[in-house]
């Protein structure tokens, strides 16, 4: 069914039109009121001349105006093109290029920003602001007047078939630039089905949106699952870890959906900072590595389980997840949900038996189309008829996967294989260590040598020397980093992932 068939079945007579969809500054708007909204700018797009095709930009923090937008456009069979609004012109430039966009949505201060990115690809694209009239500079629409101008009705979506594209994401670009992973409207509703089946949730769910819903993770599982299954989210517009516990008490939240790093921070308030974790049922994690050290402390001090998943953004995203039910199993991403396979493949796409390490991969109906203008590096990841993840990984007799570390990320030290994902997960279990990456730099003898990049807590204090004493006693001679290089702090994406890629050029300034 078109994606558009979520906000249409809860605000219909027979849905639950009063019931609470989104919480946004405590404020909530129920299914008939979300509806009325993502109806009335589906007609207004449709007037200014957005069809079936079109792609249509969001650049904006977390609000309730993005989930309007997300469906509204989708609705007319147009391609929503997220984008995270740290972006710069340069990078916006490349992702509006290569999707085509007709319009900007985004926020009065990112004006300057969307103008510079529109005027170097040539693109006439209006920009709708999302913000009140008093906010928004004279010769820009608002999407409040665009909303007051619209239908009612519900838009016909008869010409959108659920193969249709309904959402172009573009991958972080760890190895060049960004990629438009293609998501059809069939993509998004059985990766929804799929999630609710693994994780069991109920219409009386209210998940916590704190992670950006320009990443596919947010917006499956914070919004679109949680509107699917005719739950509530409550959006917040930016992760502050003090602000999380008083929305989770107030709003008696109960799935709380995150990624490692805001994990680790909740864990550096104050012990005696008062709580109310009683509502939540679990809390999930996805989007980047769990330290097995955070996973354990947090659930020691919050009371509340962490279910560990994985997915890439073109598979809608989710693949797997530690079942609620259990057993949960440190490290591991858990088992596949219901309607995905996932093998481990050798480098000539033959499976491995358990325990054997290779690449990832996967298939479902939650697999992508495909990436835009992009064939070669489409059949190149679809071979054989699996998705390939680019991830390392295993499977143990139980059936549970886990990630070594993308297959790009591994360093080779005198022919053998490093996986720095083991080593960062020995620097994490240091009680003076706050963040960690490790890396590969190029080694006369060896080949690579691995490099640790560490920031520690506050207050503590620890050498260089006796953090390699501590990873020789816990790692293989040959894995354990040549040297150690002390940070402030780590750079992180949008998604709290860090950015190696950043890091490898400070390596590289630097040698």
């Amino acid at each position: 069914m078109p994606l558009y068939e979520i906000i249409r079945k809860g605000a219909t007579d027979s849905g639950y039109p009063d019931r609470v969809a989104l919480i946004y500054r405590d404020q909530p708007i129920t299914y008939g009121e979300l509806a009325i909204k993502v109806n009335r700018l589906a007609s207004a797009l449709r007037t200014r001349g957005i069809a079936k095709g079109d792609s249509v930009a969001v650049l904006l923090p977390n609000c309730p105006e993005f989930t309007i937008t997300y469906f509204a456009v989708s609705a007319l069979g147009a391609i929503c093109v997220p984008a995270n609004p740290q972006f710069k012109p340069a990078e916006l430039a490349h992702i509006w290029g290569d999707s085509a966009v007709k319009m900007v949505f985004t926020i009065p201060p990112l004006i300057p920003v969307a103008q510079a990115a529109l005027a170097e690809i040539g693109s006439t694209a209006g920009i709708i602001t999302v913000r009140g009239r008093d906010e928004t500079p004279s010769g820009f629409t608002t999407i409040d007047e665009l909303i007051a101008a619209g239908d009612n009705a519900p838009p016909d979506t008869s010409a959108v078939v659920d193969t249709d594209p309904a959402v172009c994401i573009y991958t972080s670009g760890t190895t060049g630039r960004p990629k438009g992973a293609l998501l059809s409207h069939r993509n998004l509703i059985a990766n929804c089905e799929q999630i609710s089946r693994a994780l069991d949730f109920h219409d009386t769910d209210n998940f916590l949106c704190v992670l950006p819903l320009f990443h596919s993770f947010a917006a499956t599982v914070c919004q679109n699952t949680a509107l699917y299954r005719g739950a509530k989210s409550t959006i917040l517009e930016q992760f502050h870890p003090a602000r999380v516990l008083e929305s989770v008490a107030l709003h008696r939240v109960t799935i709380f959906a995150a990624v490692p790093a805001m994990f680790g921070a909740l864990l550096q308030l104050p012990s005696e900072t008062p709580f109310d974790f009683s509502s939540i049922r679990f809390a999930v994690s996805g989007g980047a590595p769990m330290p097995v050290a955070i996973m354990e402390a947090f659930e020691k001090r919050f009371g509340v389980a962490i279910l560990e998943g994985d997915g890439p953004t073109e598979c809608s995203p989710v693949t797997c997840v530690n079942p609620p039910a259990g057993p949960h199993k440190p490290a591991s991403v858990g088992l596949p949900i219901p309607g995905v396979e996932m093998k481990i493949f050798d480098e000539n796409d033959r499976e491995l038996p358990d325990g054997e390490v290779g690449e990832i991969v996967v298939r479902g109906e939650n697999v992508m189309l495909g990436y835009r203008n992009q064939p070669e590096e489409t059949a190149a990841a679809m071979r054989s008829g699996w998705y390939h993840t680019g991830d390392l990984g295993r499977r143990d007799s139980d059936g549970y996967f886990f990630i070594v570390d993308r297959k790009k990320d591994m360093i080779i030290v005198g022919g053998l294989n490093v996986y720095p994902r083991e080593i960062e997960e020995v620097l994490y279990s240091h009680p003076a260590v706050l963040d960690a990456a490790v890396l590969g730099v190029p080694d006369r003898k060896r080949g690579e040598e691995p490099v640790a990049i560490v920031a520690l807590k506050p207050g503590h204090d620890v050498s260089a020397l006796d953090l390699l004493r501590y990873c020789r006693e816990r790692l293989a001679n040959y894995k354990v980093p040549r040297r150690v290089v002390f940070r402030e702090s780590l750079p992180r994406g949008g998604t709290g992932k860090v950015v190696k890629r950043l890091l490898r050029k400070e390596m590289e300034m630097e040698a």
